[in-house]
């Protein structure tokens, strides 16, 4: 058999990487869960109308269909690209069934079908939270994510060493309005426009407002200046009227952005960032929007990322607007278990071998183990009855921390120390029961 041909953009970790992957996915369920949100989990594929109705995406989802379809077979299903599209049709489904609002998470893959590259990958974790509610959604929600996101990420760095973040946050009313009161009619064109800002920057941005959109030199620099304003307080109001422009809904923008701003400052001083060229990408977000990034790691762009929107979710009769924030887990663990920031203490569960005399007395052996993981502690017994010296270099070679020998003894083979023991007893130092995360 051929050795297999690697697949880009499917990153697949060894044993010490997914231990990192499988802790830190704990420690964001523990946080949301903390909060009160539910966890559910959706299918992997959707129709394809829904999949494409919004936004720029419709390139890179991937189609799914039978091997031997006919060759004239419409594409109707496709593997979902993100988690918000799949909850708007999961609460549609299930909205008699549901509490509102409701609060809920979800820890997926998803697959979207880019140019690989760091940070970037054709299938990856997402891990979700949203708040929805039924025909009305208080703004106190929008502090509330970022409150909820930012504390799981913060836990975190503490924990397991992962890098700071900022969050950025704008607002598409803010936007909107501003374009609206410059005379703009088409503000998504300009929004997809400025969106791509970092990317390119502004007098690439410039030329595409003019060009492509037809807007003045002045209009288009009105546009870019909207976009250079940042600041960690809610100074950032009186910078935006003094460029001069006036509309109802750009006041509302900013009475909403300044709000979270501010709530920011205190539950996360420094955090969080009124940045406002954070436009995103997907046109359903309707108000507050989040970019973050990863001190350290800004190349890889926003690790996570989300927003208010106002009618995704709709029946005809009934409304479900919500708010929520992803976090991309692969982009944000790729980079750094592949560099070697973080790895696992040891690469298997074992905290003891049982080391076995010869293969006649293996049931022994096996009886001890099983003693021990009926307490919670997880060991295996030798492949083989080599010398106890082979046994103790299998463990060692593996990071199992501890030997168990027949005549009632366990070993730490780490200092040498070797001192009687009963396996209904014994407990290992709570740091050595489970593989921790470390940094490299």
């Amino acid at each position: 058999m051929a050795r297999p041909r690697a697949l880009s953009g499917f990153p697949e970790f060894l044993p010490s990487g997914r231990v990192v992957e499988q802790r830190v996915l704990a420690s964001l369920a523990d946080t949301f869960e903390l909060h009160g949100f539910s966890s559910i989990e959706t299918r992997a594929v959707e129709p394809m109308e829904q999949l494409t109705r919004k936004g720029e995406i419709d390139k890179e989802v991937y189609v799914v269909r039978r091997l031997h379809a006919s060759a004239d077979a419409t594409d109707e299903l496709g593997l979902h690209f993100d988690l918000t599209v799949p909850f708007a049709r999961y609460v549609l489904e299930n909205s008699g069934h549901l509490v509102f609002p409701f609060r809920r998470y979800q820890i997926q893959k998803v697959w979207r079908g880019e140019r690989p590259q760091e940070g970037r990958y054709r299938e990856f974790l997402q891990a979700d939270i949203d708040v929805v509610g039924q025909d009305v959604l208080a703004e106190h929600h929008d502090v509330e994510v970022a409150r909820v996101i930012l504390e799981a990420l913060e836990k975190l760095h503490t924990d397991f060493g992962l890098p700071s973040v900022v969050m950025r946050v704008n607002n598409r009313r803010l936007a909107e309005g501003f374009y609206r009161g410059l005379g703009i009619d088409d503000h998504l064109a300009v929004l997809q426009r400025v969106d791509k800002l970092d990317k390119i920057g502004p007098d690439a941005v410039r030329d595409l407002l003019t060009g492509e959109l037809g807007l003045s030199a002045e209009v288009a620099g009105q546009c870019l200046a909207l976009a250079t304003i940042a600041s960690g307080d809610d100074s950032f109001v009186e910078r935006v009227r003094a460029l001069g422009v006036r509309h109802a809904l750009l006041d509302e923008g900013l009475e909403q952005l300044a709000a979270v701003v501010r709530a920011g400052a205190q539950i996360a001083p420094g955090r969080i960032v009124a940045d406002l060229k954070i436009a995103r990408g997907l046109d359903y977000y309707t108000g507050t929007v989040y970019e973050t990034t990863m001190d350290g790691f800004e190349h890889l762009g926003s690790i996570c990322s989300g927003g208010r929107y106002d009618s995704l979710a709709s029946d005809g009769r009934t409304t479900y607007p919500g708010v929520g924030l992803s976090i991309g887990v692969t982009r944000v663990l790729a980079p750094l278990i592949g560099r070697g920031t973080l790895a696992a203490s040891r690469i298997v569960p074992s905290c003891v071998l049982v080391a076995v005399d010869a293969e006649e007395t293996r049931v022994e052996a096996d009886a001890i183990a099983a003693r021990l993981r009926a307490r919670g502690i997880p060991c295996e017994v030798a492949a083989r009855a080599d010398r106890f010296g082979k046994q103790i270099r299998y463990a060692d070679r593996r990071g199992i921390p501890f030997v168990w020998f027949s005549t009632g003894e366990v070993k730490d083979i780490r200092s040498g120390e070797q001192v009687p023991a009963d396996p209904d007893t014994w407990e290992p130092p709570a740091a050595d029961r489970r593989p921790l995360v470390v940094r490299g």
